[in-house]
Parts: C-alpha cells; sequence; structure tokens
C-alpha cells in the first residue's frame, strides 16, 4: 500500500463561479477522486481543502454537498493553524492583496487567481514579501494549459512558423446586461471601475505572449465601457464603472507585432470564445481553447481579389487539423498539479507572484496608454 501525505489548503473565495468550478470540484476534488497526486516515490498527496469565506451558510452548503468538515468565515483563525499548509485565493482583486499579505506574513506557501493586485506596487511588494519568507508561491496562468495553446505551443518550438510576424488575438462575448435576461458575469465586475477587462485579461495576454513568443516591450490601447448601464441580480439598474472592451497593440522583443481585441460586448462569430491568428514566414496557426488549425507555405493558396466574382471554396477548409498526440486534462487542475508538486518536491515552477506581478504591469501600461493617448515602453529593467 503507497503511503499518503496529506497537505491542507485554505480555499478562500471557493462560493464564487471560478473558484468554486475550476479549483475546487475540476482540481483538487477532483485530485481526491483519483487517490491524490501520485509522486513518483511511492507517496501520495493527498489535498484537504479548507473552505473560506464570509458567507457561513453557502460554506455549509458546499461542504455538505461534498463531504468536507472543515471552514470558517475567519481568516485569521485558519492562517493561524498550524496544520494548514497552503493559502489559495479566487476572491475579488480587491480583496486578494491583502490577504495574501496575511497568509504570507504567516509563513504559509501561497498559490492564488490572477490579477495578484490592483497595481503594479501591490504585485511587486507581495513577491517581494513571499521570496523574504522563503514561502512557496504561484499564480493561475491556465491559458497555457489548454489544449489549443499547447499545440500552438508545439508548433513555435518545432520551428513550423519560421519568423514568427504577427499575432492577433480575439477574445470575448456579449455578457447580458441583465435586464431581459440575466448576465453571465456578476454585477461587482462592472461596478468597480479596477475590475474591468484590461485587468481581467491583460495578465492572461502577457504570460501567454512571453511564453510563446517573447516579452512584451510596448504597448498602445484604447480601453473603454461600450454598455454605460447594466442591471443587477435583484433587477437594479446601476452605472458600470468598468471597462468592458479594450484594444490594444503590442510590440514583442524581437519584432513580433500582436494584436489583441478582447470584449464582453461583442457577439462571436469564430469558433471559440479565444482564438489565435499566428503569421509567419513559412506557415500559419489559428488556436482556440482546444483546437488548433495550421496552413504551411507549401500549400499556401492563392487568393485573388475580386469582389464581383464567389469565393472559390471556403478558405476555413483549406486549413489542417492538428492533431492532439497526447491527452490533455483540465488546464486548472494540471497547474495544480504542478504547483502542488513544487511544494511537496521543491520542483521547478517559474509561474510565480513576480510573473504574476508582470501581469499587473501589462494592464497598468495598457490603461496608462489609452488614458494619455501614447503608446508605452516597457522597461527592460521591469521584472
Amino acid at each position: 500500500m503507497r503511503a499518503r501525505s496529506t497537505l491542507r489548503i485554505a480555499m478562500n473565495g471557493v462560493t464564487g463561479r471560478m473558484g468554486h468550478r475550476q479549483h475546487l470540484v475540476r482540481s483538487i476534488l477532483a485530485l481526491r477522486e483519483q487517490g491524490g497526486l501520485d509522486l513518483g516515490d511511492g507517496t501520495r498527496l493527498w489535498p484537504e481543502p479548507v473552505l473560506v469565506g464570509r458567507s457561513e451558510a453557502r460554506l455549509k452548503e458546499l461542504a455538505g454537498r461534498y463531504g468536507l468538515d472543515r471552514w470558517t468565515t475567519c481568516l485569521d483563525t485558519v492562517l493561524s493553524d498550524p496544520a494548514v499548509d497552503v493559502y489559495f485565493d479566487a476572491q475579488a482583486t480587491s480583496a486578494r492583496e491583502p490577504a495574501l499579505r496575511k497568509a504570507i506574513d504567516a509563513g504559509k506557501h501561497v498559490y492564488c487567481e490572477k490579477p495578484v493586485a490592483c497595481d503594479w506596487g501591490g504585485a511587486l511588494d507581495l513577491a517581494d514579501r513571499a521570496a523574504a519568507a522563503g514561502v512557496k508561491n504561484g499564480v493561475v496562468q491556465d491559458k497555457l494549459f489548454l489544449p489549443g495553446i499547447r499545440k500552438l505551443k508545439r508548433l513555435v518550438d518545432g520551428g513550423f512558423f519560421g519568423r514568427v510576424l504577427s499575432v492577433r488575438g480575439e477574445f470575448g462575448y456579449w455578457v447580458f446586461e441583465g435586464d431581459w435576461q440575466p448576465a453571465q458575469r456578476p454585477s461587482w465586475n462592472y461596478r468597480d471601475a479596477d475590475a474591468g477587462i484590461t485587468a481581467d485579461m491583460f495578465p492572461h495576454w502577457e504570460y501567454v505572449l512571453r511564453d510563446l513568443f517573447g516579452p512584451v516591450r510596448s504597448v498602445q490601447a484604447h480601453v473603454t465601457t461600450h454598455i454605460p448601464h447594466r442591471w443587477d441580480e435583484s433587477g437594479k439598474p446601476y452605472r458600470a464603472a468598468a471597462d468592458d472592451a479594450a484594444y490594444a497593440i503590442m510590440e514583442l522583443e524581437g519584432g513580433v507585432v500582436a494584436q489583441l481585441n478582447s470584449s464582453w460586448a461583442v457577439r462571436v462569430h469564430r469558433d471559440e470564445l479565444l482564438e489565435f491568428q499566428v503569421d509567419g514566414t513559412e506557415g500559419s496557426a489559428v488556436a482556440g481553447l482546444r483546437d488548433c488549425r495550421v496552413q504551411h507555405r507549401s500549400v499556401t493558396p492563392k487568393p485573388v481579389w475580386d469582389p464581383d466574382v464567389p469565393a472559390d471554396g471556403g478558405f476555413r477548409a483549406q486549413w489542417q487539423e492538428v492533431p492532439g498526440n497526447e491527452p490533455f486534462g483540465n488546464a486548472f487542475k494540471v497547474q495544480w498539479e504542478l504547483f502542488l508538486r513544487h511544494v511537496a518536491l521543491d520542483e521547478p515552477w517559474p509561474y510565480d507572484l513576480r510573473a504574476g506581478a508582470r501581469g499587473v504591469r501589462l494592464a497598468s501600461l495598457a490603461r496608462t496608454s489609452a488614458r494619455e493617448g501614447r503608446r508605452m515602453h516597457w522597461q527592460v529593467t521591469a521584472p
């Protein structure tokens, strides 16, 4: 029989959509359903969640639903418990920074959703504190573990594109205003000026671009609130303070140009909610959450501009599907497994709080660019 090592994880924010579905159910509870995480040395790591939140009723209901016996509404109590090894945070961003600071000061390893803080200074302070305290730390960078992005990464690493010229990204969908039918996102996302789509999505764009194509060196952005009036969960109208769309052009180290549109006010006419098109001298690819299609230089057709003649065949049919060639697990669960192995075995881990600070930095530069109407350069001395 294999030995079992228990790791207790205080999970704050699991009553929210992302914390509940992706982190609690599809990651931690899924690991428990498979008997824990195999550490490869005859030991299975058993994650023991301690649910943390503000609503006693909701925590009690979740604990009962999943057969868990530990939950609390008092963060200080759980952080003072020496049996708790890791603190995880999926709260609203405004609450995350002070909670992470408390956890680090209490000597807990920390793992959290992004953005890690509301501003770059706060994000850097968290990274410095964690380094000084000697605690292991991580930030969710789930897009890197999506099947479509992993296929795209394989193409990049294999030299498929030749010299990469440009990256075009489209993300978003129509978030209902809340009057005709309930919105898919909670109203606090739009009431708080710091909780807009720029703060939410640009941290993702920073690590995806950096990991696949190179770090951002400049950004020029336009940030706006297309839908100024929305209705909350009780049907009451309110004025939206947060931006719901951001359009950016970025230059990456090495000269690659990236154009990224992010919007909660766009109706979807593409195969997936997130798609990247990458064009290179030797070939192109379009990658989404799950799928990836390519067109190599050797089989690129010869389009001719003639608006008076119908297009000959569908352009999408001229692309080839990239095979998976490997099983792909839930992106959040895969990263949880890597972080837990980092905590238990000290295995390499690049997705730390300093990486999270870079995402906050890009969002800050984009907002400054939009506010001042100018291109912002990322100083190489920045993390």
